[in-house]
């Protein structure tokens, strides 16, 4: 059984106390022979606020098609309104360059970039936590590895011994089997 201290300095070539704190936590799971996986979505399955739920539904439709095909819909009907109030009553709410359509556009923007931006921030840390589990995990792969190759090289070693005595042994048998065929004159 290994001890974290010997893992650090034989698998990672540094001290123990060099290392950083994911590279200790893998060192202890590598000495203690336990593992590292978990299930992140799990972890970070905690109940969203009222906001990030917001944020997410925002986020959500603000990037489907659904919003595109509507948001052009509305424009259209905005443009073919004003255009059908200047055909028939010769003035309209909003004439060209639709100064008013603008200022909605604008306020539109002007509140759903930050939602938008609110709803990556969080899909962007779990995107970091999982990235830093993945980390993790395959560092204590690596390491295991490491280990099962320094396993396989100890029995080939001990294995290349014993054979190296049988044959050593067999020798000397075929020695002593040919003196007596043909003892020395």
């Amino acid at each position: 059984m290994h001890r974290a201290d010997e893992i650090a300095a034989s698998l990672l070539g540094a001290a123990y106390d060099t290392l950083d704190e994911r590279a200790k936590k893998v060192a202890q799971h590598v000495a203690r022979r336990t593992h590292i996986a978990r299930n992140i979505a799990q972890e970070l399955a905690t109940p969203p606020s009222v906001g990030q739920r917001a944020a997410d539904a925002v986020a959500s439709f603000g990037g489907s098609w659904t919003f595109v095909g509507v948001f052009g819909a509305v424009m259209l009907i905005w443009v073919a309104l004003n255009a059908l109030l200047v055909v028939n009553h010769g003035t309209t709410f909003d004439p060209y360059p639709y100064i008013l359509l603008n200022l909605f556009l604008s306020m539109l923007a002007a509140i759903q970039a930050p939602v938008i931006l609110m709803s990556q921030n969080r899909q962007s840390e779990k995107d970091r936590i999982s990235a830093e589990h993945d980390y993790e995990v395959n560092l204590k792969a690596e390491l295991e590895i490491m280990l099962l190759h320094e396993k396989i090289d100890l029995l080939r070693e001990k294995q290349w011994d014993e054979l190296l005595q049988i044959q050593k042994e067999q020798l000397q048998l075929l020695a002593a089997a040919a003196q007596k065929d043909h003892p020395l004159p």
